[in-house]
């Protein structure tokens, strides 16, 4: 009896666990910290990678194993991101030790790959150590930082499911990744000197036309350095794609590339070593600090000093390395921001220079390598071609890079962090949905696309894609679109696009349907639901939504750009819309403001005078051609948009009257804002009035605001000597005014006391704050995008959970 009792005491003593772990959990150090958990509790057991996440296996005295259950998530590493720890008693087997198994494929649902990561502080330390057997090596990684989402392939995350699966690793990088105690233990991207990859420098060849030649020095990146010292612009190929990089300081180089890429005007993101090279230049407060500076080292948008933008005359030091660096002015002429990132490869800190390096370019311009419309090129072949006309020389090399990913862009506004560009650093990582959606595709838009794969209550966005008019984007498209399919296991039942007839990504939709529904979402009820769906709300109560952007097809067949709806994920009302104002040439008015302006002048009653910027800015030719098109409405577009409306004030103020990219005359009309001295004067107004009763049912508002007695201000001011900075503040304030006024009447009318910021105008980030601080004070709850754009970047979001609603009747068919 006694020795029975024994045994059953033994028995009692030792419990066994089968843990699944989902999440972020591969590809981030989780199994090494497991064995690092397990072992020091003293626990058997076994660890692998699966389809579906971490699986593991723990035996030993239930109090251990309880623990081990316990710290899965509280100590998890810092790149992990667990979502559900879940465990379940099996029998016990006995034995000692813990291994790390071979990765298992399969599974029912799928694990989370990781973004990628920008070079931690350790790997960075060994890269200057000349003491160190990775010292220089361009590629050092490990478990927490380092290439996961742009050379997965497949799953489970193993180097045979990655680009760095052509290279074998040598007896020392093969002693570490097998080491517990080693910081690359199962780090997969895990390379050195000795087993690659390896960088290659080629060079224009010196004939026109001629093989770019292979230079065969020892020392890749210090050659390429000297080339950017010298004015060269250097294809440099990175996480994601190439970019193009020359020396920002380097008025010709930057010139030069700005020509070769048909740039216009279009600012270019500057890399800097650290923080102090630009502090001079720049306001950084400690959260854009934080944001250049952290594992994910986007573009940051930088506001200006004053003096420092064009033309400007500040000087001054950072402190340790003399004067301190000054970009040319044609880096980002006329914009109010500098967009600012630190580097994030070890490559970059190289091309920049470790302590000790031969001085070289303390500030490069680092712009996506592609030509203007085409999607960042990936592969080298394509590189030497397709970037021929833009290169002198092109450092690369052979890690491949499996799926494109520009790097992200993004602001702070009124301490909050506003994205401009959600791509590398955040891609795949999905987004919590507050509603339940069926497996679909939303294909999002045709300018900024991304698209969106969901399932359940996740989102999973892609990386930035382009703009769709263009073959070699819509092939990326379709490339990127099987790759996500592949790493999230969603197999889209219905389809969501946006309802323009004639956007390529809606026909891509329909052609690949395959039986499958495809919804239609009117463009500025997916920009509310994205603002609505990121911020958590369950739709059950209807938002005010202020979606101000350039272009989206209304339900009337108009462009639509200045509205105002009341909705939810069912519908919308159309509160208020901008007065409709023809356009002529559709398309040729956003290339030209003076166009609009013009039109605008028209709609208002207000003579074209000679002493106006925009009729000035207008050949005499093509103003009569212009009067005549307008007379009789000949390819005239009607639109009720806030975008065409900054164009307009903007050449009617004299700032821009030929715009080069998107958005540039609104970008300059902000900046000629926050140049405005303070003004106590009466702002400008809209007039309000109820829409006309024979509108029409389809699309029709309640209300309309009239741009015209504005335009009329504008003008009196003009004539009285404003100024641009003055006319451009008052106009800010005056749509500020415009908001605050429309909200409080669809609160009487509606009830509604939340309001969402959204559509393209609002990465304005003047406009946004003036916006944002008016409604608080009346005491609305303000919605700002905070995960995806409020550009078009963020429409697919939006599309994904209308069409959840896909029973509802027609966006617009009801009133919320």
């Amino acid at each position: 009896m006694t020795a029975g009792r024994e045994g059953t005491a033994v028995a009692e003593a030792v419990q066994r666990r089968r843990v699944t772990v989902r999440g972020v959990v591969q590809g981030v150090g989780f199994r090494p910290f497991v064995h690092a958990l397990a072992t020091g509790l003293g626990l058997a057991g076994h660890v692998a990678n699966t389809g579906e996440g971490v699986v593991a296996e723990v035996e030993g005295p239930p109090g251990a194993v309880a623990a081990f259950c316990d710290r899965l998530a509280a100590q998890a590493p810092p790149l992990a991101v667990v979502e559900s720890v879940d465990h379940r008693e099996v029998a016990a087997t006995g034995g000692t030790g813990f291994a790390i198994l071979a990765s298992r494929a399969g599974g029912a649902g799928r694990t989370l790959v990781p973004p990628d990561t920008a070079t931690c502080g350790d790997c960075l330390a060994e890269l200057a150590d000349p003491a160190d057997r990775r010292h220089r090596h361009p590629f050092i990684t490990c478990t927490h930082c380092g290439p996961r989402f742009t050379i997965v392939t497949g799953l489970p995350y193993d180097r045979a499911n990655t680009t760095m699966a052509r290279f074998p690793m040598c007896p020392d990088c093969s002693r570490e990744y097998a080491d517990p105690a080693d910081r690359r233990f199962h780090a997969q991207p895990v390379s050195c000197h000795t087993c690659g990859p390896r960088l290659r420098l080629l060079v224009r060849g010196a004939r026109p036309g001629g093989a770019p030649r292979q230079e065969t020095g020892p020392d890749p990146v210090a050659r390429a350095r000297r080339l950017l010292a010298d004015g060269a612009v250097l294809a440099v190929k990175g996480l994601g794609g190439y970019h193009l990089a020359c020396d920002a300081e380097n008025a010709g180089a930057v010139t030069l590339l700005r020509r070769r890429k048909a740039r216009g005007d279009k600012p270019f993101a500057l890399m800097a070593r650290e923080v102090s090279d630009v502090a001079h230049l720049v306001h950084a407060g400690p959260q854009e600090r934080a944001l250049l500076t952290g594992t994910v080292r986007p573009v940051v948008l930088l506001r200006r000093r004053t003096g420092t933008g064009p033309r400007g005359g500040m000087n001054g030091t950072n402190g340790t390395n003399g004067p301190a660096p000054r970009p040319a002015d044609a880096v980002a002429p006329a914009a109010p921001d500098l967009g600012v990132m630190l580097p994030y490869t070890p490559l970059h800190h190289l091309l920049l220079g470790l302590p000790g390096d031969p001085p070289g370019p303390r500030l490069l311009v680092m712009t996506s390598g592609n030509l203007a419309g085409e999607p960042i090129v990936t592969d080298d072949a394509e590189a030497l071609e397709r970037l021929a006309p833009l290169a002198d020389a092109w450092l690369a090399h052979d890690r491949g890079i499996h799926v494109p990913c520009d790097d992200s862009v993004v602001r702070v506004c009124d301490g909050e962090v506003l994205p401009v560009r959600r791509s590398r650093g955040y891609v795949p990582s999905p987004l919590e949905l507050p509603v339940p959606v069926r497996a679909s595709l939303s294909v999002g838009g045709d300018l900024k696309n991304t698209f969106c794969l969901a399932r359940g209550r996740r989102a999973w966005l892609s990386g930035h894609v382009g703009d769709m008019d263009d073959l070699a984007t819509q092939t990326g498209f379709e490339r990127a679109e099987r790759q996500l399919e592949a790493i999230t296991g969603v197999v889209p039942e219905v389809l969501a696009a946006d309802r323009h007839p004639g956007y390529r990504s809606g026909q891509w939709a329909r052609r690949r349907a395959g039986g499958r529904p495809v919804l239609g979402v009117q463009h500025h009820h997916a920009h509310v639901a994205a603002a609505m769906a990121e911020h958590g709300l369950d739709g059950s109560r209807p938002v005010i939504g202020v979606a101000f952007d350039g272009t989206g097809y209304g339900d009337d067949g108009a462009v639509w750009g200045g509205e105002v709806l009341v909705a939810d994920y069912d519908g919308f009302r159309r509160h208020l819309q901008l007065a409709y104002v023809p356009l002529p040439g559709g398309d040729a008015c956003v290339r030209l403001p003076y166009r609009t302006a013009l039109a605008h002048l028209r709609a208002a009653g207000i003579d074209w005078a000679d002493d106006l910027p925009c009729t000035a800015a207008c050949p005499g030719p093509e103003r009569r051609l212009l009067a005549r098109q307008l007379a009789r409405g000949l390819n005239c577009v009607p639109a009720s948009s806030m975008g065409r409306l900054f164009d307009a004030v903007s050449s009617l103020a004299g700032v821009c009257h030929r715009a080069g990219y998107e958005a540039q005359a609104a970008v300059e009309l902000e900046a000629a804002a926050l140049a405005a001295p303070g003004d106590d004067a009466p702002g400008y107004t809209f007039a309000l009035r109820p829409a006309s009763p024979g509108a029409g049912a389809a699309g029709a508002a309640d209300l309309v605001a009239d741009p015209a007695p504005l335009l009329s201000a504008v003008v009196a001011d003009l004539r009285a000597g404003a100024g641009a900075a003055r006319i451009a503040a008052r106009f800010h304030r005056a749509v500020a005014g415009l908001v605050r006024s429309a909200c409080a009447a669809a609160r009487e009318r509606h009830g509604v006391e939340t309001v969402a910021l959204t559509g393209g105008v609002f990465a304005n980030a003047l406009l946004s704050s003036a916006c944002a601080g008016a409604l608080r004070r009346d005491g609305f709850t303000v919605l700002r995008h905070r995960l995806v754009p409020p550009n078009d970047g963020g429409l697919a979001l939006g599309q994904a959970v209308v069409a959840a609603r896909a029973g509802a009747p027609p966006a617009g068919g009801r009133a919320p």
